[in-house]
């Protein structure tokens, strides 16, 4: 037993040894919550006594599912059999599929349709039922019918409270009885009916919930109220349940997790044992003092004390750049110093960011600067659907002879120009020995007096000659206009916005990668189409890097969840990024910002940078960004301010809710006390016109030194890679004599 707790802290130990009935154990990040869970499995096997077919323990992914079962092994010092451990999903359609027969809508044998399969089903749902597929959008109407089975909703069950909503039920229904017809399920399904074969059936609820002696549950605040009603059915005859979670890193509202399910789990459990893990194995106590600092503004949650041994570590640095270029070459130079002094490996760190579309600017300064780098969570920003899409347009506008781009973008957004008018119009221009864009323009410059009118029939002639009307228009603007006259010309004569934004958070997040690449179509005004697309190209054409890289990780910070890094890079830290612009006023949204904000500090084991900038793109013009609220909320002493210094957000301005609580008060830089690390007087090492030699890029020449934020730093000029901005202490250069 004794090897059980020898390598848990006292707090890990009585969470393990905790006795029977309900159990919440609310572990901060980097406690150890699954060195508990995995322990506490292998105490009641090997202590308690209990068989491991007896045990339930539910998690939300495969790897980790597979990863608790090997360290279960390893606590025990043997193979397991019998344990029912798995997600969510894994454990209900094991147990549909033991229980189909005679109970349920379809039989074993069903299979389970993935996210493309059920958005086929609501096209084809919304074709059956003759409705206008723009004004009911597939994204948007299975966003509505998840929502609906997250709550247990069926579509008699579906709340109507106007026009759409009677629509949606429509659809709703014609959808179940597509997928009953094809003896199948999707994901929330799973969920659903596994609830619903347990309430409606008490035997089979009995048989389940006396076999289950112990439930076993990770993640617990990540739950949605279909698994919190499973995991209740489950437990109802041992009411032996034991949940882990952290209320303060609960990030998945938009999937309909709710935190709110651990007070729930307070309320309907009164008499379970809370126990905190307080301790932090990963993170210096700056970044965690500086974390709690912003989530201890959050209502409805437990406070926690987190500590840690590892010593107080680095300050935080909050770096303000001039824009948003300048974020990204901040982000970029720092990481390339780090490497080229050999002081840290590309895998150390971290950039991670609120939305995809702040990825651009950053692969951008990555590929620039010659650094390999991996995305995580989304695809490249050139190598979005939406992106690649107006690119298509752009190209096609350029080089109408492009078939491939052409063949994209035809039927974007749908207009009815299917496979057949599409291979009609491919033979026409063989049979003249031409390309299908020449065809297509000759359509739109003539209409039914064109020759080539009467090879398509009626229908087909006038929707390829509506394209080509377009395509010879844009054409004729991309010769006269700015290029992001054109752009926008294309935006509105494809309604393409109206495509995209179906008012899911997808087709929003969709939506600002558009605005993304028109921000950059404003940068090119002078320099033209071609210029644009050849860049584009040098961009895009990147091959895909292997998951393995060590090299820097660009990511999302809901896609950070569960990993760690030696150094994070929070890019954006201005008001309408994060928090995002779309939880000004809603206090729940700006409660999710604030832990999605604390998960986001919390990877970090020894050094965090918080990066803004004082403004940023916007169609070709500047506008100055507001320093984010989050950033008033941490301690001065912890952090380290450098870049440029206008102004800065002097005392918190919201109160806890997200609500304006008193006016922002700006102070300026000159009236700022000195900082201790500015005070003592650094001298400078290099001097202009000196030459020095670099380990990676070789010989160069000093072109300016000075001293800054206590640093000295340099501009250098290389004969092989050109221009360098460095930081002395960092850049390991070598005074050529």
């Amino acid at each position: 037993m004794q090897q059980l707790f020898d390598d848990l802290n006292p707090q890990q130990q009585q969470a393990v040894s905790a006795g029977l009935g309900q159990n919440l154990v609310l572990a901060g990040p980097g406690s150890g919550k699954t060195r508990v869970l995995t322990h506490r499995i292998a105490y009641l096997i090997k202590v308690m006594g209990v068989r491991s077919s007896n045990i339930l323990a539910v998690t939300f992914t495969n790897k980790a599912a597979r990863e608790m079962v090997a360290r279960v092994e390893r606590a025990l010092g043997e193979s397991i059999e019998g344990l029912w451990l798995g997600t969510f999903h894994a454990v209900c359609a094991r147990l549909l599929r033991r229980e189909a027969a005679h109970r349920l809508p379809f039989d074993a044998s069903f299979v389970i349709m993935d996210s493309d399969d059920q958005e086929a089903i609501v096209k084809r749902a919304v074709k059956d039922l003759n409705l206008d597929e723009k004004l009911y959008r597939p994204g948007s109407i299975h966003a509505a019918i998840s929502n609906a089975k997250n709550n247990l909703l069926l579509p008699e069950d579906f709340n109507v409270q106007n026009y759409r909503d009677e629509v949606v039920k429509r659809i709703y229904q014609r959808y179940q009885q597509i997928l009953q017809s094809s003896n199948a399920v999707d994901f929330d399904d799973l969920l659903l009916w596994a609830v619903r074969l347990l309430e409606e059936n008490p035997a089979v609820r009995e048989r389940y919930a006396g076999r289950f002696e112990h439930v076993l549950v990770d993640e617990f605040q990540d739950t949605n109220m279909a698994q919190y009603q499973l995991l209740g059915l489950l437990s109802s005859y041992h009411r032996n349940l034991f949940v882990v979670g952290d209320e303060d890193q609960s990030i998945y509202r938009w999937r309909g997790a709710d935190y709110r399910n651990v007070l729930r789990f307070e309320q309907d459990y009164p008499q379970a044992r809370k126990i905190l893990l307080e301790q932090n194995y990963r993170s210096t106590q700056t970044v965690l003092d500086a974390a709690r600092a912003v989530i201890d503004r959050n209502p409805y949650r437990t406070p926690k004390h987190l500590f840690s041994e590892r010593g107080r570590g680095e300050r935080i640095v909050v770096y303000e750049a001039v824009d948003d270029h300048a974020e990204a070459a901040y982000v970029v130079d720092t990481i390339a110093q780090f490497l080229s002094a050999r002081k840290a490996r590309g895998g150390d760190f971290a950039v991670m960011y609120r939305t995809n579309a702040q990825s651009r600017l950053l692969e951008e300064a990555f590929l620039r600067a010659g650094l390999p780098y991996r995305l995580v969570g989304a695809q490249r920003f050139y190598g979005r659907r939406e992106v690649k899409d107006m690119i298509a347009f752009l190209r096609v506008v350029y080089n109408p002879a492009d078939e491939v781009s052409l063949a994209r973008v035809i039927n974007l957004p749908p207009r009815g120009i299917g496979d057949k008018t599409m291979m009609a119009l491919r033979m026409a221009s063989i049979q003249n020995n031409t390309n299908p864009g020449a065809v297509l323009l000759e359509l739109g410059r003539d209409g039914d007096a064109s020759p080539y009118w009467k090879a398509f029939g009626g229908r087909g002639a006038s929707l390829l000659a509506d394209f080509g009307a377009m395509l010879f228009n844009w054409r004729q603007a991309a010769a006269s206009q700015p290029l992001a006259a054109l752009f926008d010309r294309i935006l509105s004569d494809t309604g393409y916005r109206a495509y995209l934004d179906d008012q899911s958070d997808e087709g929003l997040d969709r939506w600002e990668n558009v605005e993304e690449l028109r921000k950059l179509a404003y940068e090119y005004q002078e320099r033209g189409l071609a210029e644009f697309l050849e860049n584009l190209a040098l961009v895009s054409d990147q091959d895909t890097l292997p998951d393995q890289l060590d090299a820097p990780t660009l990511l999302t910070l809901h896609a950070a969840k569960g990993l760690e890094f030696k150094q994070v890079f929070i890019i954006g830290l201005d008001e309408g990024l994060l928090p995002h612009s779309r939880s000004r006023d809603d206090p729940e949204e700006m409660a999710e910002e604030r832990r999605l904000f604390y998960v986001g500090l919390t990877r970090a084991q020894d050094a965090v940078y918080l990066v803004r900038a004082s403004q940023r793109t916007t169609y070709g013009s500047y506008e100055y960004s507001e320093e984010s609220r989050f950033l008033a909320d941490i301690p001065e002493e912890l952090l380290s301010r450098k870049g440029i210094r206008t102004s800065r957000y002097a005392a918190p301005a919201w109160d806890r809710f997200g609500r304006t609580e008193v006016a922002p008060r700006w102070e300026s830089a000159r009236a700022r006390p000195v900082e201790p690390e500015a005070k003592a007087a650094v001298a400078s090492r290099y001097r202009p016109t000196q030459r020095v030699r670099h380990p990676v890029w070789g010989d160069g020449i000093v072109l300016e030194s000075r001293i800054q934020d206590g640093e000295e730093t340099l501009d250098v000029q290389f004969e092989s890679v050109g221009f360098k901005r460095l930081i002395a202490s960092l850049a390991n250069l070598e005074i050529v004599q």
